[in-house]
């Protein structure tokens, strides 16, 4: 899906896989996507001890700590003074890290998800077409910490990781996937597109309202009260476009299908993370 978040969109055809409508891409035109999923990752105050950090203007993301099974460590991502830092010590450059998601050389983005959070994104009807958000908790040295946007996987690939090949189990175990390495339920799935990682800390990825709780964010227009799994609450929903976001939960799953307004919102934050 090379192209999303710019003026020449590719365009497409849509067939069915297994029921289930499966995005081919062309050459001009728009990409739909039917759901918008703010997917909550790495170091926070309960995973991790403290956020991660804003470095000379780029967000360094840290996975959450993982066990051993997982096989990388901080250090081999380079991410280990950071992650002493960002934990007051209790892990470095030793310490075993979840990496996921895993945004591959290629322009790859692999993520994996078990559990409750695999049985919600199943419920939502989560699949190819749909983009996840990548949010977690960020702190600019001497700045409160606040929620922004990280980077993004457009899906075009779901793969149940109890029912795949062989070979390809093999594959995703070859990159170090750590649900691949450690299946921890029979759900365990990993979604699988095109992705990227912001590079610059803008202030179009940040969701936390400046000068408030890293838990009030800035709402977009297009996003209201109902369309957004585990937000149902009414006093969720403030004035001033203000979303106090939940505190638990890992995938919020917004459902936009063709509305206009929330594809160009989605746009421009892609466009951002690819820094065009």
């Amino acid at each position: 899906m090379k192209g999303i978040g710019n003026s020449a969109l590719v365009a497409l055809t849509t067939v069915r896989l297994g029921g289930k409508p499966c995005i081919r891409v062309g050459r001009c035109g728009r990409v739909p996507v039917m759901r918008i999923i703010f997917s909550r990752k790495g170091f926070d105050s309960a995973a991790g001890g403290g956020p991660s950090p804003i470095v000379d203007g780029r967000p360094v993301t840290l996975p959450i700590p993982g066990a051993a099974e997982c096989g990388t460590t901080y250090g081999s991502l380079g991410l280990g003074q950071h992650a002493a830092k960002a934990s007051r010590g209790r892990y470095g450059e030793h310490s075993f890290c979840h990496h996921d998601p895993m945004f591959l050389a290629d322009g790859t983005c692999l993520f994996g998800q078990v559990g409750a959070a695999q049985s919600h994104l199943a419920n939502q009807g989560a699949g190819p077409g749909d983009v996840f958000l990548f949010f977690g908790l960020f702190r600019e040295e001497r700045q409160p910490p606040h929620h922004r946007i990280f980077g993004y996987l457009a899906v075009e690939e779901v793969v149940p990781l109890n029912g795949c090949t062989q070979a390809r189990l093999d594959a995703l175990r070859l990159l170090g996937h750590p649900h691949a390495l450690q299946q921890e339920g029979r759900d365990d799935t990993i979604y699988a597109g095109k992705g990227r990682k912001a590079d610059h800390a803008s202030d179009a990825l940040r969701l936390s309202v400046p000068g408030a709780s890293p838990s009030i964010w800035r709402r977009p227009d297009w996003l209201r009260q109902g369309n957004l799994t585990y937000h149902q609450r009414a006093d969720r929903w403030l004035p001033g476009n203000r979303l106090r976001s939940a505190p638990r939960g890992q995938e919020f799953v917004a459902k936009v299908d063709d509305d206009a307004a929330a594809l160009r919102w989605l746009d421009q934050i892609v466009a951002e993370i690819r820094g065009s």
